[in-house]
């Protein structure tokens, strides 16, 4: 017992040294992460940012790229909407791969890039109507479903008959302590 933990210990600790590195070197990674924030819901692909500003009413453009396109005027352009606190846009009827999403804000400045990946959807299962269990659930046997035969049902009957005979050949001797 004693040397299975120290090896689960270990080995704990030896997956979390081989991490470390990954870790430390994971962080810089994160801090250049674009300003942008992409996600699917089915066959929509939105996008969310707060790096733009607005310059004359407008706060930039965000473009779906297919994988056939390298240039942000060759995707799908959708006007961001929205707040200083933050803008978005949305494109519906997106079918299935990988794209590239950019938003250009209204200044030139690109504020940021990010793949992304549509999925196909999950077929919705209907339920269809079943017919119950012919014998369900046997209340009397204490909800088991399955039958027990006379030997069982003798064993069972054995054991709580000398049960309760023990049991009550100890509280008679205790009622007489006098008696051996």
């Amino acid at each position: 017992m004693r040397t299975s933990r120290f090896l689960v210990r270990s080995g704990l600790t030896v997956a979390a040294a081989a991490a470390l590195p990954l870790t430390l070197t994971a962080q810089p990674a994160v801090a250049r992460v674009s300003g942008i924030s992409v996600s699917t819901t089915g066959s929509t692909v939105s996008v969310v940012t707060s790096a733009c500003t607005q310059i004359n009413g407008s706060w930039g453009t965000a473009a779906l790229l297919g994988s056939a396109q390298a240039s942000f005027a060759q995707g799908r352009q959708v006007a961001l909407s929205g707040t200083a606190a933050g803008q978005s846009a949305a494109w519906s009827g997106v079918s299935p791969g990988t794209y590239t999403v950019v938003v250009m804000c209204s200044n030139g400045s690109t504020a940021g890039t990010q793949s992304v990946i549509v999925s196909t959807p999950a077929p919705r299962v209907t339920a269809t109507p079943t017919a119950s269990p012919s014998r369900g659930v046997m209340g009397g046997l204490g909800g088991a479903a399955r039958d027990y035969g006379p030997v069982a049902m003798g064993v069972g009957g054995a054991l709580v008959g000398t049960g309760i005979i023990a049991a009550a050949w100890f509280l008679r001797r205790r009622s007489k302590p006098y008696r051996l």
